[in-house]
């Protein structure tokens, strides 16, 4: 775990107020009005509109006599020319306040969107860390998956099409002012998207717990991501006792409110958690895969979850043998290894129950790439410092053929 101590200190935060329950969604007139705000951008993507998601919240803001217009083309993964068009939409419209309705992708672009309303300019100048100048406009996000997390987190994710990637963009102003997390409006997503963000849930989880201390983060100065310490540690362990519990039966029956409503939970914990603490390489081979093929997100950090785990293991196997104990393995008479690794196949196992792809060739990634694949993480700066264990291009290239 080595290098030297460079802080004494954390610091947590998250989104100015989490809102959590079914129904929420009906407070949202009443949210806004708290903005003293009348002109309002709602930002989704087509599917949200089929399923009268975003109807139902446009009912909600005309009832509330509210002034809505509606972009309701996000992208998965969202290019970086959707933010520009999204903020072309409305930056003649004296918009006050930003709901991003959807999955993470629509929160992401309304992330995006609410620095560009705020301040102009092109998204690429606010890639990386601290790059936005200060407060932008409120942001309400709704989510409508139990995954990213981005409702409470200071991320939005883009694809810059020019460089092949994806690139993020990362401070603390744009997390949002509001969570509304209502998991009635998760009942209605089929079961591989449910697989998937709940895939996404767990390995935020179990990255945010198992990442570098928080003292020995190998960086100086501010950083978004800080590594682990107590709180973080309590809201990973509670999302993936939560996960570990429901995502199975949110899968398997897609109406059990219970279900979902543990899943919603568990995906605003594990945001919290990671937000401050971190994730790792998961996360970080994720970005140039997902850049290469369009996979969905959960499903390739999912993928590669227990791979990395395993290669994580023998630096942090007293953390993954109490992962395993908040997964409810039986762990009784084995060693701290062997409990660890009971982690490890728990996740395999939880994989296979919800038929998810398990392979990297399945999503016809050819071997050949993976060379350069690894490579190309090595500039995931931001997410492999707080692996807890160092890697090179061969350890990644190892781990990605490990899950090819």
């Amino acid at each position: 775990m080595g290098g030297l101590e460079v802080r004494n200190y954390w610091s947590f935060a998250t989104a100015g107020e989490i809102i959590l329950g079914n129904g929420s969604i009906n407070s949202l007139g009443e949210i806004i009005g708290k903005f003293k705000a009348r002109n309002v951008l709602i930002v989704c993507d087509p599917g949200i509109k089929q399923a009268g998601i975003m109807d139902k919240a446009l009912g909600i803001l005309a009832e509330a006599g509210l002034n809505v217009i509606a972009y309701d083309q996000a992208e998965p993964e969202p290019p970086v020319c959707k933010a520009i068009e999204c903020y072309q939409f409305a930056k003649n419209q004296n918009i006050e306040v930003i709901v991003g309705l959807g999955g993470g992708s629509s929160i992401d672009l309304a992330k995006v969107v609410a620095v560009l309303l705020t301040y102009g300019g092109d998204p690429k100048q606010y890639f990386g860390e601290f790059k936005v100048p200060g407060p932008v406009l409120p942001l309400i996000a709704v989510p409508t998956t139990s995954g990213t997390g981005t409702e409470v987190t200071p991320a939005a994710v883009l694809t810059d099409e020019e460089a092949n990637l994806k690139v993020g963009v990362s401070d603390n102003y744009i997390r949002p002012a509001v969570a509304l997390v209502d998991p009635e409006l998760t009942l209605g997503l089929p079961p591989h998207i449910t697989a998937h963000t709940g895939m996404d849930v767990l390995c935020h989880a179990i990255e945010a717990y198992t990442a570098v201390e928080y003292r020995y983060l190998p960086v100086t100065g501010p950083a978004i991501y800080q590594g682990t310490y107590e709180l973080t540690d309590t809201l990973a362990l509670k999302s993936i006792e939560l996960a570990a519990k429901s995502l199975r039966l949110a899968v398997e029956q897609g109406h059990n409110l219970q279900a979902r409503a543990d899943m919603a939970l568990a995906s605003v914990l594990a945001g919290m958690a990671f937000s401050n603490a971190g994730v790792g390489a998961a996360h970080a081979l994720a970005y140039p895969i997902g850049a290469e093929c369009h996979a969905p997100h959960g499903l390739l950090v999912g993928l590669l979850l227990p791979h990395v785990m395993e290669y994580n293991l023998p630096v942090q196997q007293e953390r993954f043998a109490r992962v395993a104990v908040a997964m409810e393995e039986n762990i009784n008479g084995l060693s701290v290894k062997a409990a660890a690794m009971a982690a490890v196949n728990g996740i395999k196992d939880i994989i296979a129950d919800i038929k998810m792809v398990s392979r990297l060739r399945d999503l016809g990634i050819q071997e050949d790439l993976l060379p350069l694949l690894a490579e190309r993480t090595l500039a995931v700066t931001r997410l492999l410092r707080s692996n807890p264990r160092r890697l090179t291009a061969k350890d990644m290239e190892g781990i990605l053929r490990n899950a090819y």
